[in-house]
């Protein structure tokens, strides 16, 4: 199963685990696994439309998925999902 590495400010849904496995064959079924095992975690990453949020950022072995297919990019079994929150500031 791929792993997802969590951000500090969502683990407190994933009782403040790092790092969690998922499945799916595209990214979009991992994330939808992934709240189906952590309630409330899916809101914060997509949006009413099912789409990544703006202001977060999804790595499938350290490549963008917005270069890639977005939620459509494949997964592998070895990959390394990392979810990382924009920090924005001045």
């Amino acid at each position: 199963m791929p792993t997802i590495r969590i951000p500090t400010p969502l683990r407190k849904l994933t009782n403040n685990q790092e790092e969690v496995t998922s499945s799916g064959v595209t990214l979009g079924a991992v994330l939808d696994d992934l709240n189906a095992t952590f309630p409330g975690l899916g809101e914060r990453i997509v949006d009413e439309n099912g789409s990544i949020r703006r202001f977060v950022n999804i790595f499938v072995n350290d490549e963008d998925v917005r270069f890639l297919q977005e939620k459509e990019t494949p997964i592998k079994e070895a990959d390394v999902i990392s979810i990382v929150p924009a920090i924005a500031g001045g």
